[in-house]
């Protein structure tokens, strides 16, 4: 019991400090990726408890990461070009949204696996937000591109015979609409306008 404490404490017990607006604007670019239940879209520490183990097997099985060198080059990867390319050869256009989705998610997992410092980790978030801020003007417009990276993506694993499909479209389609509803107070998004970026830095 006393092991599962220390591995499943809170994470805002851990890291008691309250984002900033800017933090909380950067965090849930990656809340389109986060589906489950122990995903937090609030703190820069990807899950509610903690669970660096966690991190580390993710990242390796998902992205055959498992050093700080190969988690250097596939955020260089994803910053520069990732899945977009492919996307506009096929749309005409480049949904960057989900590329800095899978950004941002390999970047906090990155930080939960001690691949990089905290520091470290803004920084990397910090990178990616004018190519985010030049490219929409809504929190809805990236969602609208996140989903059509994911659609693409997912057809992409479907015509090479991938066995192992990522869950329907549908389920990603309800979870962005719960992101972007009003009502829903527990969404990072309405916590975080699109518009804070924009404006000065600030407690919450």
């Amino acid at each position: 019991m006393a092991i599962w404490n220390r591995r499943g404490r809170k994470v805002t017990r851990k890291y008691p400090v309250p984002l900033t607006m800017h933090q909380l604007w950067m965090v849930p670019l990656s809340a389109p990726v986060n589906r489950d239940r122990d995903a937090s879209r609030t703190t820069l520490y990807p899950f509610t408890r903690i669970d660096d183990d966690k991190a580390r097997r993710w990242l390796a099985d998902q992205w055959e990461i498992t050093s700080r060198e190969a988690l250097a080059g596939r955020l260089d990867g994803l910053a520069r070009s990732g899945y977009r390319a492919g996307a506009r050869q096929r749309l005409g256009v480049e949904p960057l949204a989900w590329d800095a989705g899978l950004y941002v998610d390999i970047s906090r997992r990155g930080f939960a696996a001690g691949m990089l410092s905290e520091a470290e980790a803004w920084t990397a978030l910090k990178n990616i937000v004018p190519a985010v801020v030049r490219s929409y003007a809504s929190w809805s417009e990236y969602a609208d591109h996140y989903l059509l990276g994911r659609m693409v993506w997912r057809d992409n694993l479907r015509s090479r015979g991938g066995e192992d499909l990522p869950a329907p479209q549908a389920v990603s389609d309800a979870h962005l609409k719960s992101l972007l509803d009003p009502a829903n107070r527990a969404s990072p998004w309405n916590m975080a306008p699109w518009e804070a970026i924009g404006r000065p830095d600030h407690g919450r």
